[in-house]
């Protein structure tokens, strides 16, 4: 077997079995080297780094992370993910009245990447995040900054709805975040926005309130990671819109953003 192909492999029968996953089966009706082979896009990544800001508090998650996805198409590499991820019951939501699995949406080379909690109910019917009332102020948040929807990416820590819209558990968002971290590895964003507690706890593995996580820059495996409140918490404390504002400014400057001008509408 080709030495390239060979790494590729091992590489990808490491990752499942970080999933739980040890038993493989062959398909008899194709050749899965020649198959592997014949796809010029299968190449390996090379590790991501970048500078830790605040190392002392996030020293899980500074370490850099070796990519997994072989594929030069993002598009292509999310697709496969998905596949992946399936009809999903590795936890006890896929019994608890999810409708369907709301995986991810937006531009898979976005520059920016912004991750929320959970789908709620609009979520779970459309199968899109972020497309009810808190998504609605997230789309103009995206256009105060002076981008389209489909300019970013939008996912959450986990992808089916939790019962009666309550917070995501702690085994939830451990069995769901591996495939998460697997479409910020294939996107490759310069910034992600954590929006709320349980996006910001989970990236970044801090236990701390948000008054203390935001305003700094996190580095997760090498990409830079802000927090920020969450859409449907400014619905309910339309006061943090100033904060949030402020949060979103630090970003543009990271990004080189300009706002645009304000229209009389």
């Amino acid at each position: 077997m080709d030495p390239e192909l060979r790494r590729i492999l091992e590489e990808r029968v490491r990752y499942y079995n970080e999933l739980g996953i040890y038993d493989f089966y062959r398909r008899p009706a194709t050749d899965p080297v020649s198959t592997y082979t014949a796809d010029p896009g299968l190449i390996a990544a090379a590790p991501a780094s970048g500078d830790v800001d605040k190392s002392a508090r996030a020293t899980r998650v500074s370490q850099p992370a070796q990519s997994r996805e072989p594929f030069v198409d993002p598009t292509a590499a999310l697709r496969l993910i998905r596949e992946d991820l399936g009809d999903c019951t590795r936890c006890p939501l896929h019994k608890q009245g999810r409708k369907q699995i709301v995986f991810g949406v937006g531009n898979p080379r976005a520059d920016l990447m912004f991750i929320g909690e959970a789908p709620g109910a609009d979520e779970d019917i459309q199968g899109e995040p972020f497309v009810g009332r808190a998504g609605q102020l997230l789309n103009n948040m995206i256009k105060a900054m002076g981008l389209r929807r489909e300019d970013v990416y939008i996912a959450n820590i986990i992808k089916c709805r939790p019962p009666g819209n309550r917070t995501p558990e702690r085994e939830e968002c451990e069995t769901c975040s591996p495939f998460l971290f697997r479409q910020i590895e294939v996107v490759k964003p310069k910034a992600i926005v954590a929006l709320g507690a349980v996006a910001a706890k989970t990236l970044l593995a801090i236990n701390a309130p948000m008054t203390e996580l935001r305003g700094h820059w996190y580095d997760f495996r090498g990409t830079r990671l802000a927090v920020t409140y969450h859409p449907a918490f400014l619905l309910r404390d339309p006061r943090q819109k100033k904060e949030t504002w402020k949060d979103l400014q630090m970003v543009m400057k990271e990004l080189g953003l300009v706002a645009p001008p304000r229209t009389s509408e």
